[in-house]
């Protein structure tokens, strides 16, 4: 006489319960806008598949230098207006050089600003309308400028 075995199976629950929160972040991606940037200010959707800690698209070098001469609606100045042409010549000492700095940092920076969660009397209204591919495009450009900044490298 056979004696049946009964083999246990794996449990398929948490196959079940990953593919879920695969397909529901899926459902979450869509396109930012200036529109949807504002109205969720702290929000990066990364959906362009980055590789940037600040979860947005790459951004476009030139788009990034038209936008940095428009003029915003909050402050009626645009980029270059305080930090200068390419970032390099800010009006006042406590403005910082954008040219040069990292994209992530400049990125970070702005969406903070947009966010409300970094601010400063010029820089917060004028980045609360800015959208994801705004502030990668901003960042891709002033990262690309040959900057002035030093660092402390050789200083006893």
């Amino acid at each position: 006489m056979r004696t049946a075995v009964l083999v246990p199976r794996p449990p398929r629950l948490p196959l079940i319960v990953a593919l879920l929160a695969a397909l529901a972040l899926g459902a979450c991606s869509k396109t930012e806008t200036s529109d949807t940037a504002a109205a969720n200010p702290g929000h990066a959707s990364g959906e362009y598949g980055s590789g940037s800690s600040a979860g947005l698209p790459p951004g476009n070098i030139a788009a990034g230098e038209k936008r940095a001469q428009e003029k915003g609606k909050a402050t009626g100045q645009s980029c270059v207006d305080c930090h200068g042409p390419e970032g390099n010549q800010p009006i006042a000492a406590s403005y910082p050089r954008l040219a040069g700095q990292y994209a992530d940092y400049l990125a970070q920076a702005l969406q903070a600003y947009r966010a409300g969660d970094r601010d400063q009397a010029l820089m917060t209204p004028q980045a609360k309308d800015l959208s994801d591919a705004d502030i990668a495009n901003l960042a891709a450009y002033f990262a690309s400028r040959k900057g002035q900044l030093r660092d402390l490298h050789g200083l006893d």
